[in-house]
């Protein structure tokens, strides 16, 4: 006889195998909705505006220059605002602040203050050494890192400062380049010397005719002019008396290039030399053809055309224009400050200069590392002539090495394409080792599912003969309950 106790543990029994044949049917709605948020994208992020400065002569002689050192910048910036790039947690967008500096000394500082007012996160310029080095003083005590693309002054770092930087050469590396090829391609006896008496054009004078001595040449008597000076006939006519083999100029195209052509017109056979400054397309404006052809000069980087494709070709799309001169320094420059922001993952210049510091880049203009002093690791030095009215390089000078600038783009291709090559290579392991991946995952993918497909028919039998055994013992205890009933 079944005891009433008995009969209702049966009961339960029954109960219980229902219960586990139906509880994994379905979840509770709460669970379901807790996964849902987890899926859920989170909220986009908050967009900061973070202003980058930028200050050259945009009137005046050389606001050509100027001009292209703004697009440059100006080009970083768009590109970078198409990425998206999120800084800090926060979708960032760059905007470019410019400013006149009108080629002038004392507005350098002013500018450079009226930027730490307004709270940039950096500064791209200035153009000219003499007005970024009295600036740099300003932007030393605000703690704004500032990176020129075109001041070749070597004051400009020898001054202590932490956060001031170039990408382009010194005039110490500049002054031995176009003198050591004058000497050598020239071999003039005797050379005269002239400067506009501002930082930049003064100090590249003095680089020219120190290397010019120390190679034995003989150097006349130092002629100055000013950065606005456009007569030089009283300069030249007592030069053409002293019958120089060469004239070397420190300054910029606006005044380089009515000294060429009152030269040629006094007379004078000397081959005329110049620094970057005047080492433009414009010389062949302002002096003319038939005056400029033979010129030689430098510029402290590599040349325009020598900057990478995808700069060329998106400066002619956004501009219209060819690039002139220093912007793929100045486009490297504002690219420079955005990446150690990046990199330092904050907008804010103390944080991120340590990375501006330390940085490795590949930019327009070749790969960029800084030395202790804020300058560019191993600049090149690139020599022209201006042939048939087009300015053409013809050699690089690098670490006191020159090579015939033919051979530098073999060399720079050859470069280009082995990098290529090794990209495509590790791009071919990396997907091999995806799809090996990927087949490694759908084969654990395939066993889990079977494994818990084995599993769940188990559990089912299990569930089922439990079931069947509870409906056996319920039905002996209702047919003995009868009976004893």
């Amino acid at each position: 006889m079944i005891s009433m106790r008995d009969f209702r543990l049966g009961a339960i029994a029954v109960a219980v195998a229902f219960g586990l044949a139906a509880c994994s049917k379905e979840e509770p709605k709460t669970e379901v909705a807790k996964e849902a948020a987890k899926d859920a994208p989170p909220p986009p992020p908050q967009e900061s505006i973070v202003r980058i400065g930028h200050a050259a002569p945009l009137t005046g002689g050389i606001a050509h220059l100027g001009k292209d050192n703004e697009n440059g910048a100006r080009l970083a910036i768009e590109q970078a605002n198409a990425k998206g790039l999120t800084i800090a947690g926060s979708k960032v967008k760059f905007e470019l602040v410019a400013e006149d500096d009108e080629e002038k000394p004392d507005k350098g500082p002013i500018i450079a203050q009226k930027f730490a007012d307004a709270k940039v996160a950096g500064v791209v310029g200035h153009l000219n050494s003499g007005v970024t080095i009295p600036a740099s003083a300003v932007y030393n005590q605000a703690g704004l890192p500032m990176i020129s693309g075109s001041a070749t002054n070597p004051k400009l770092t020898e001054q202590g400062f932490k956060n001031i930087f170039r990408v382009v050469g010194r005039d110490d590396q500049q002054g031995p380049a176009i003198a050591s090829y004058l000497a050598s391609e020239f071999k003039p006896k005797t050379v005269a010397v002239i400067d506009d008496a501002t930082a930049y054009g003064e100090g590249l004078a003095n680089e020219v005719e120190k290397a010019l001595k120390s190679a034995g040449v003989n150097v006349l008597a130092r002629e100055k002019g000013t950065k606005d000076t456009k007569d030089w006939k009283a300069i030249l006519t007592k030069l053409r008396g002293r019958k120089p083999d060469a004239i070397f100029y420190g300054g910029m195209d606006a005044t380089g290039g009515p000294l060429l052509k009152q030269g040629r017109e006094l007379g004078i056979k000397a081959v005329f030399a110049f620094g970057d400054g005047a080492c433009t397309e414009e010389m062949k404006k302002l002096a003319g053809d038939k005056h400029a052809d033979g010129l030689v000069c430098s510029q402290a980087g590599i040349p325009v055309q020598a900057a990478s494709k995808d700069f060329l070709e998106s400066y002619k799309t956004k501009f219209n224009i060819e690039p002139i001169l220093y912007s793929p320094f100045t486009f490297d420059a504002a690219n420079l400050l955005i990446a150690a922001m990046q990199k330092a993952d904050s907008v804010d210049p103390a944080k991120y200069l340590p990375a501006l510091a330390s940085i490795k880049f590949k930019g327009a203009s070749g790969d960029i590392e800084f030395d202790e002093k804020g300058d560019r690791k191993d600049a090149e030095m690139t020599i022209f002539t201006m042939k048939e009215g087009k300015l053409a390089p013809v050699a690089i000078v690098k670490a006191g090495t020159t090579t015939k600038f033919e051979e530098f783009m073999k060399a720079a291709e050859a470069a280009s394409a082995a990098a290529k090559a090794a990209m495509s290579k590790a791009g071919e392991a990396v997907s091999a080792g995806a799809d090996a991946a990927k087949e490694g995952t759908a084969k654990a993918v395939d066993a889990a599912k079977e494994g818990a497909a084995k599993a769940v028919d188990a559990a089912k039998d299990a569930t089922g003969k439990a079931v069947e055994a509870a409906k056996d013992a319920t039905g002996k205890a209702v047919g003995e309950a009868k009976d004893v009933a």
